[in-house]
């Protein structure tokens, strides 16, 4: 059996699998439940001055016949007082010792506000801090959550408070509500984070129900924008991931989070270099039991991989994530089609034809039955046929070997520069 162990800044954890701050960790209860299903980790539902919230709150999205492809929630930080949550907090540390438990804290952005908060929570014991900068609704309408977080300065300078009065590791959750998030994680840095978590969920609203024209959710006949989570905005999570993992001067460990719903998930994120994942969608749609799945499957795939830690993943594919200018212009791949396994539904040619680069021709054997093949000169090995074909592997994407060697972008770009110079030299 794999090392499943992770050490993240400093905080360890006897697996990767963390619950995120939300619902699920938002009592003691919950989050000593979620250890007992097996789960190395959970970040505390956010701490501050209590709030009152509002019923309804949460919405999903479904798609073609998946239920909750995405989620969108009108929730805000705890409704429980601080020392309700401070004393479960204690007795599910004292239970669980092996456990990560952070409390992910948000406050006004004022320093002093910082260094009580913080102080409360590690007399506690608490192993780590998390700084909410994400929450897109309800508290940053209050000047805290994302409004902070889409402020470069707000966040260096909050993390900076933070870290004045910490004695254990500071997590800065960022928002994705932002053009770039690499320039809010290297603020955090900068302000001394050792560590940042993302992403934080997306400005959204569920939809609009078209007999009542209320919004989904609605609060008596009213709707706000929310936070829109779960399998839908992995996508977008995995890039964010990716974009700080690669960039020199956000030299911290991350914490991933966005649409994580199984293991495979998982190895992605810390492949794109997160140290682990945290969940929450997954967990409200199928219940804590699903780490049990989780860790099956990938103490397996280190198994079957022969690694032998699990922290041996984190990164592994960031040296092959680039900028568009570095890609090999000269690579070429083309759509092959099995007429084996082929059931001729012409989705793929109808792709192809309609939306595409009309290179599948619909043709017809010696016995008159039809068939289809691609005209390979003419396809750009765009994926689309493959995709939107029903049958696995009734299509598959060949390389072919190059004709020319590889040149990017940036290097052609740099070899006409040349060019027009030598023209100029000689003109001279």
């Amino acid at each position: 059996m794999a090392d499943l162990s992770i050490n993240l800044a400093g905080i360890k954890a006897p697996n990767p699998f963390w619950l995120a701050s939300a619902p699920p960790t938002n009592s003691g209860y919950q989050v000593q439940r979620a250890f007992e299903a097996g789960w190395g980790g959970a970040v505390w539902k956010t701490l501050g001055d209590p709030i009152i919230n509002v019923s309804s709150r949460f919405a999903a999205v479904s798609f073609n016949g998946q239920r909750v492809a995405g989620f969108n929630n009108i929730e805000l930080i705890t409704d429980r007082p601080l020392e309700v949550n401070l004393k479960e907090i204690a007795e599910t540390k004292k239970r669980f010792p092996d456990r990560a438990v952070i409390a992910s804290l948000m406050v006004e952005p004022k320093q002093e506000k910082w260094h009580e908060i913080v102080k409360k929570v590690e007399a506690v014991g608490v192993d780590g801090l998390e700084l909410n900068f994400g929450c897109p609704h309800g508290m940053a309408e209050r000047g805290m959550g994302s409004a902070s977080g889409q402020v470069p300065e707000l966040v260096e300078k909050q993390t900076y408070w933070a870290k004045e009065a910490a004695n254990t590791p500071v997590i800065v959750k960022l928002t994705p509500n932002i053009t770039d998030i690499t320039v809010t994680a290297e603020a955090a840095v900068r302000g001394g984070a050792d560590a940042v978590s993302m992403i934080n969920t997306i400005n959204s609203l569920a939809g609009v129900d078209i007999d009542s024209w209320n919004t989904i959710p609605h609060v008596g006949g009213k709707g706000a924008h929310g936070g829109y989570c779960g399998p839908a905005v992995k996508p977008i999570a995995l890039n964010m991931v990716g974009e700080c993992a690669r960039n020199p001067r956000i030299n911290v460990p991350i914490s991933g989070m966005g649409g994580v719903s199984n293991w495979q998930n998982a190895v992605e994120f810390m492949l794109m270099g997160a140290t682990g994942v945290q969940i929450c969608t997954a967990a409200m749609h199928h219940g804590f039991r699903i780490v049990e799945d989780m860790l099956d499957g990938l103490n397996n795939y280190l198994d079957e991989k022969g690694i032998a830690r699990v922290m041996d993943l984190v990164g592994k594919s960031v040296p092959k994530y680039s900028d568009w200018g570095n890609l090999d212009l000269n690579y070429k791949i083309v759509a092959r089609i099995n007429q084996d396994t082929c059931i001729n539904c012409n989705k793929c040619h109808i792709a192809c034809e309609d939306t595409s680069h009309q290179c599948i021709d619909m043709l017809k054997d010696s016995s008159g039955n039809p068939y289809l093949q691609v005209r390979e000169e003419d396809c750009v090995g765009c994926n689309l046929c493959s995709i939107v074909c029903p049958v696995d592997d009734a299509i598959t994407m060949v390389e072919l070997p190059h004709e020319q060697p590889p040149m990017t972008w940036n290097d052609r770009q740099s070899a006409l520069g040349l060019l027009k110079q030598c023209e100029v030299d000689t003109v001279k």
